[in-house]
């Protein structure tokens, strides 16, 4: 199967859109009837049905059954998405940790590794990250196989910057910025691979699957190591030219007053020096609590540390004008939050930051809703399993990064 670019001029891309287009309608009220989803698609009830049969004869969607409510004629057949319909790979890599996740077309996580270690040489986590793929891989039979539309990589960019700001050892992330991870993991297992910004794939994940299954346009915020984003505007996220758009985390910021923080070279600091999980371990850290890694972080979150309440003050203080000033630039009714760890933590800190935005709010302008999102510490990992989906069966995907292996194309259709 050859993914097109979305709308296209000729009856095939047409149809392919259109496909696409139903597809996203049963994401987001399944089960459907046919009659369901040519309301939401605008498309006239034969081009539904005839639609309906190839992705049926495609693999992609299963019957149910009928729905008996009271109405008069036949009971209108109900539609799914087919779990099994098409499975993807997700390889999230961070500075702190890797993991892979194996989802199918449900968004059902089937399998995971994860390593939670200082990010090893690209080298050493090649390895790891093949092993872990090829022991996925095994899990699928051999008609299975065939519905992979490949493996996703989700990675903060300039994975060698700002490590004096999180405090991390330059020796090792240095080589990452001459490292092409995807190009190396796609030859490697002989498969294509979709490379991504970790704040765009998480969003992504969220568009496929989570909140964006009623809102098409938001602000998508990650709380981990740093703090990433993307943004989702119509139903896809927003790239840029290097693929960083949607990246709080380098918004200049007032330095923290907090003793724990170092102070910024020059006269601002950027908000992931403050707004990030690393800078509430080193204050932990400073006040005496170790949190040296997840566990221990977890916990002092759990015990209700007062430097945890420092910490989601000195936060928000960076976070709510870093939003505000997004916000003017990019008229969205939602932010959705996410986080590494939650802990107790997540919750009061969107309450907190909700309230203060509020509170600050310019003269006619609002605040949007401000929500947790879906899926937790696993975003990361299932926004990379999302991309080679999204890329493959969204209507609205614009042109993923892939790796350059030449590839048969998976059996389904869409």
């Amino acid at each position: 199967m050859k993914p097109a670019s979305g709308r296209g001029s000729n009856s095939a891309n047409i149809r392919r859109y259109n496909e696409r287009l139903l597809l996203q309608a049963l994401r987001r009220t399944e089960p459907a009837s046919k009659a369901d989803l040519a309301r939401q698609a605008n498309l006239t009830s034969t081009a539904v049905g005839g639609i309906v049969e190839s992705l049926a004869q495609a693999g992609l969607i299963e019957y149910l059954g009928r729905r008996h409510d009271g109405q008069r004629g036949q009971p209108a057949s109900l539609i799914r998405l087919d779990p099994r319909g098409a499975f993807g790979i997700g390889v999230r890599l961070d500075r702190t940790s890797i993991e892979t996740v194996l989802v199918n077309f449900a968004g059902d996580v089937l399998a995971r590794s994860a390593v939670d270690s200082v990010l090893p040489h690209p080298s050493v986590a090649l390895k790891i990250v093949q092993r872990d793929v090829e022991k996925m891989l095994t899990l699928l039979s051999a008609s299975e196989r065939e519905r992979l539309t490949g493996v996703g990589v989700a990675q903060p960019f300039n994975l060698g910057s700002w490590l004096r700001e999180l405090g991390l050892p330059a020796d090792t992330f240095r080589a990452w910025d001459e490292a092409d991870f995807a190009d190396d993991l796609s030859r490697a297992l002989a498969l294509p691979v979709y490379s991504e910004n970790d704040g765009n794939a998480a969003a992504t994940a969220e568009l496929f699957y989570g909140l964006g299954r009623q809102c098409d346009d938001f602000i998508y915020l990650f709380i981990g190591p740093a703090i990433g984003g993307g943004i989702a505007i119509d139903g896809d996220c927003l790239r840029g030219a290097s693929g960083n758009a949607g990246d709080i985390g380098v918004i200049p910021v007032p330095p923290s007053r907090l003793a724990s923080a170092p102070q910024p070279a020059g006269q601002w600091d950027i908000l992931l020096s403050r707004a990030s999980l690393n800078a509430l371990a080193r204050h932990l850290n400073y006040s005496g609590a170790a949190a040296d890694n997840r566990i221990d972080l977890q916990a002092c979150i759990e015990r209700r540390l007062p430097a945890v309440d420092e910490w989601i003050d000195d936060c928000i203080e960076a976070l709510a004008p870093a939003l505000r000033a997004t916000l003017c630039v990019l008229d969205v009714p939602m932010v959705v939050i996410d986080a590494d760890i939650d802990a107790g933590l997540l919750d009061p800190l969107v309450k907190r930051l909700a309230a203060t935005m509020a509170a600050n709010a310019p003269e006619a302008r609002g605040t949007p809703a401000l929500v947790r999102g879906s899926f937790g510490p696993d975003a990361g990992a299932i926004g990379a399993a999302t991309l080679p989906m999204f890329f493959n069966f969204s209507p609205r995907a614009g042109s993923p990064r892939r790796a350059g292996f030449k590839s048969q194309e998976v059996n389904h259709a869409a």
